[in-house]
This record gives structure tokens, sequence and C-alpha cells, in this order.
């Protein structure tokens, strides 16, 4: 009896994803040709958890037309900034069996757009990911040249954004599959990011282990090795590479259908909170995202169901 009960709960949890996407995921992500009124934003796309992409959202901020290298050279080139150091472009990503962290070094601007521009080398990937409201601790004085919020949506959610992030890599630097409990405003400045995206629908069929936590550390001969983090407890992420999952060892997988999306200079992508994503980046393409805290609503309780019945069914 107990077996045939948690049989049904797993069919059931394997026909969820599949129901909420005939329901209410686009196969595409939509785009809009400019800016939501702050109700429309709520009611369209905050309420319903859907990811736009907005265009025009950024034309009236000088750094679409300012942001060259040339520009960050000679206004912040001389300003430390931390920047993660990998050896494969992975940071925050599963490697064999730890959850391994970037080595972060400080460095002048101007050194990381040196090895952007091919003018010098520096061992493993660069990539400036500092996520605690890096444009405001790390690059105030580029502030004046973007927005400290977003009118329209800090309108819509009633509140102001809890970080305002800065990133500037190169093309091998990418970000695993994870999500975020933000709502997640990301405005390209120049380039291309490349994103790979599941709604939280999809929990069932994405899996998550325990690893444990490690940090790489670039020693003075320029190689990297990985040090576990004895304090910390481990750490849950999700093992799979969307671009080449391993479906003998995540079979489930295959019964997703994930949404891709570029994000174009001048461009806007919401991201809602609790969506996976995966993202990739053409190479020295600068962005800046907002991150809102989300509300712990009805929808987040819903996710967390889902997600403990997902555990306790030992799908993943």
């Amino acid at each position: 009896m107990a077996e045939a009960a948690l049989d049904a709960m797993r069919r059931a949890l394997r026909d969820f994803p599949v129901a909420a996407r005939d329901l209410s995921v686009p196969f595409t992500v939509p785009y809009l040709d400019e800016p939501p009124t702050p109700l429309c934003f709520y009611r369209d796309w905050v309420c319903p958890n859907r990811p736009c992409i907005i265009r025009n959202a950024l034309k009236h901020w000088p750094a679409l037309q300012k942001w060259s290298f040339s520009y960050l050279r000679a206004t912040v080139g001389s300003t430390e900034v931390t920047v993660a150091v990998t050896p494969d472009g992975y940071a925050d990503a599963v490697r064999g069996d730890r959850f391994v962290m970037p080595a972060e070094r400080r460095l002048p601007l101007s050194c990381v757009l040196d090895v952007l521009e091919g003018q010098t080398q520096h061992p493993g990937v660069l990539y400036m990911q500092k996520q605690c409201s890096s444009l405001l601790t790390e690059l105030p004085q580029l502030l004046s040249d973007v927005e400290s919020h977003i009118p329209w949506a800090s309108e819509a959610l009633g509140k102001m954004p809890d970080a305002l992030n800065f990133w500037l890599g190169e093309a091998a630097a990418v970000t695993s599959l994870h999500k975020d409990h933000y709502e997640n405003l990301y405005c390209v400045v120049s380039g291309e990011k490349h994103f790979l995206l599941h709604p939280p629908s999809d929990r069932p069929f994405i899996p998550y282990e325990l690893y444990t936590p490690a940090t790489y550390q670039l020693t003075e001969e320029g190689t990297f090795k990985v040090v576990d983090e004895e304090a910390m407890e481990k750490v849950p992420w999700i093992p799979l590479d969307p671009l080449t999952p391993d479906l003998a060892r995540y079979p489930s997988y295959s019964q997703v259908q994930a949404l891709r999306c570029t994000v174009r200079a001048g461009e806007l992508l919401y991201l809602p909170a609790l969506w996976f994503h995966h993202v990739q980046q053409s190479h020295g393409c600068i962005a800046v995202n907002f991150w809102y805290d989300m509300e712990y609503d009805l929808k987040y309780s819903y996710f967390q169901l889902v997600d403990s019945l997902t555990k306790a069914a030992g799908l993943y």
C-alpha cells in the first residue's frame, strides 16, 4: 500500500511540469517593444511568474553610448575590482565530487580589460561577477551612467532593489544552472547574454545533490588547486550541465523543454524569482542587473512543497 502511494506521488510529480507547461509556460520568451506600466508589469509578468525581454527599456541610459573599453579604462581603469578566476570558466559549479567556488583576486579594472583585449595574459578565465551590489560598492563612479533602480519595476514591486551588480568577463565564463530568490531585471549594455531557462515547475526533472564546498586557489606558478572549505556545511547544487546533459545518469531531464533566449545590448530580461537559469555570454559583454527580493507568498510555498515532495519521492 505504501509503495503504491509512493508510485502515485511520483507519477503526479512527473505529470506536474507537463501540465504547468501546457497551462502557463510560454514556448519562447516573449518580447515587449517598450517598458510596461507598473500595473501591466505586475499583472502580466510578475504575478504569473513569466519572463519577458523588454526592448527600449534602457535607451535613456548614457552607459549604452559610453561604456566602451576605452571609456572604462579612462574613467575607472585604476580602480581595483574583485575578479573571479577559474581554470575553465565555471565558478560556483560542481566539479567532480565538490562544489567549487572561484579564486578571487583584486585587480585594477585596466588589467581585466587588457586580458579581454588580448594585450596581456592571466592564468585561467576572468569574470567580474561579484554579487553584493558590486556596481555601488566597487564602481560607484559609473552609477550616473545607469539608474539606481528601474522606476516602473520598483513601483510595481513596492520596493527598491536589494542589489545592483556589474558583470564583465570572457566568453568562456559560464554561470551553472541554478535559481535565485530574487526578481531579476538583467540589463545588457554591450554584447550579448545567452540564457537557458527552466520554470520552477520543472523541479521534479532537475537533479540536486549535496557536495562538499571547496575553493580554487591560484598558485604562484599559475596553476589551480582545489581546497576544501572544512568549516562549511555541504551545499545542495545541480550537477547537470544542460548543454551536455548526462541522460544516462539523469534520464528524467530528457522530459524538460528548456527555453533559450539571447539578450542583446539595450535589452532587459525580466527573469522571475525561482526560475532556473544557465548563462553564457559574448566576449567582453558588459551588463548590470537589479535584484528585488521576492515576495514569500503562496507561489513560494507551492514551490517549497514541490521541492520537498520531489526529495521525499526519491526523484531528485
